[in-house]
């Protein structure tokens, strides 16, 4: 059985960078790959990079929400031990 798979391509206007630029001319006819094809799998990359990194902030930013949380449920603890002291 052949299975054909088709890709679409969007063209979009970059402004890069003289210097980005002139360091990825040197690379992508190091690895012989042409220039979208270079560009492509380094967003590519970047946001399979991206995609891992947004988990660990939201996980970090929730963790100080609780954070704070237990510290109120702390402090509220401390304060009935304090009450019923003998």
């Amino acid at each position: 059985m052949l299975y054909l798979l088709i890709l679409t391509m969007t063209s979009i206007s970059l402004k890069i960078d003289d210097q980005i630029l002139s360091d990825a001319d040197g690379l992508w006819a190091a690895v012989q790959k042409s220039r979208n094809s270079y560009f492509n799998e380094a967003i590519a990359y970047f946001n399979s990079i991206k995609r891992k990194e947004l988990p660990a902030k939201q996980l970090a930013k929730e963790s100080q929400l609780v954070s704070a949380s237990s510290k109120e449920v702390l402090d509220d603890m401390e304060k009935l031990e304090g009450d019923y002291a003998y």
